[in-house]
Formats: structure tokens, sequence, C-alpha cells
């Protein structure tokens, strides 16, 4: 009895295991070799770390409510402020259509603290630090050698540094993206650019939203 016992949370446990292996992707080499989760995809089950420090799963907290998704390299990047700031001008019309905003980056609960007070956000900055979103939804790379130093010296990042195939330690980030999903999690809309100085129009975002809807 005990034998069967432990041979079923086995199971469990490796099944959990194996799903959870399911859901990350690998690290892209380079910001132009993401493999972005596309419409029609639902979105993965993963967890990430709230204001507080606490583990929520993405799927859990967007069940049943509409979303705007975005995904973010940092509060330390003035094109993520800037976007930050224009997603917080519409966000009472997201509200109004039944949306919930969320903002995802690799910064640390303390570093969302510091984002969500300098700039006024009422909505939600959920800490991915590491990876796990990201790499499930297909957005996480290695940055370059160059990149990394860079930021590592001037912007004094302090970031989690990972291991790139060749063995070598580099800072991933996640490719800016939105998306939009119903409430059973099933994405309506994405818009993933590899370049991080070019973020969508408010506007565009709006009249999806509103597609989505209807």
């Amino acid at each position: 009895m005990l034998r069967n016992t432990f041979a079923v949370l086995a199971l469990i446990i490796s099944s959990a295991a194996l799903s959870h292996a399911a859901n990350a992707k690998p690290i892209a080499s380079d910001e132009l070799n993401v493999m972005p989760l596309m419409n029609g995809q639902t979105i993965p089950s993963t967890n990430l770390k709230d204001l507080n420090d606490r583990t929520i799963d993405i799927a859990k907290i967007t069940q049943g409510k509409p979303s705007v998704i975005f995904f973010y390299r940092g509060g330390w990047c003035p094109f993520c402020n800037s976007q930050m700031g224009q997603l917080k001008a519409i966000e009472p019309k997201l509200i109004e259509m039944g949306f919930q905003l969320i903002g995802i980056s690799p910064d640390t609960p303390a570093k969302l603290k510091q984002s969500m007070t300098e700039q006024e956000l009422s909505y939600t900055l959920l800490s991915d630090a590491n990876l796990d979103v990201s790499k499930a939804f297909g957005l996480a790379y290695f940055t370059s050698e160059k990149v990394t130093n860079r930021y590592l010296s001037k912007i004094k990042l302090e970031n989690k540094l990972w291991q790139t195939p060749e063995g070598e330690q580099r800072l991933v980030l996640p490719v800016p993206a939105v998306y939009i999903i119903d409430g059973n999690g099933l994405v309506h809309f994405q818009y993933v650019n590899p370049n991080f100085r070019v973020r969508p129009a408010p506007e565009l975002i709006m009249t999806a939203a509103r597609l989505v809807k209807q």
C-alpha cells in the first residue's frame, strides 16, 4: 500500500515537471531568433512574483478576465518607461471594456515597486526575474557580449546572468511584446518587435482590444 502511494506521488511530481518543461522554450541566441507565442495559442500556466514576492500563476490571474499583457525589459529602459506611461493613459478605457492591464519584466519586486511609485501606476506589474514566463512565451533571448558588458557596467543591472550553449555568461532579456487575450487565455493579438526602440502605438492596442471584445 505504501509502495503504491509513493508510486502515485512520483508520477504526479514527474507529470508536473514534464508539464513545466513543455511550457519552457529555449532561450534564443539573439532577439531576431525568438519564437513567440502566436495568435490562436493559449497562454501557458507559468509562475512569477507579485510586488510582495508571492508566487502567482499567469494563467490563473487571467482566467475569466480579458487581459492586455505587455513584456518590457525593465524600469531602467527609457523606451519601456515611455510605453508604460502611454499604457497608463489608456488604462481607464481598457478597464471600461473589461480588460485588465498587466506588465511583466525581469525586474525584482522591489524594482517594480519603485516603478509603480515613480510613474504613479495603478495597473499590475509582475516580476519574471527567473524568466520562466518570458521563456514560456518564447520571448527570452541572450544579449550579445557587447550589450551584456555595457548594461552591467554603465546601467549597473543586477539581473541574473545565464550561461549560453557556448559556456559564456550573458544577460537574458525578453523581446518587448504586447498580448491581448480573452478570458480563456486564448491569444487574439500579439505584437512582438525585436527592435526594442519601437513599441505599438496606444491607438493600435485600443483598436485590437475593441476587435477582441467584438
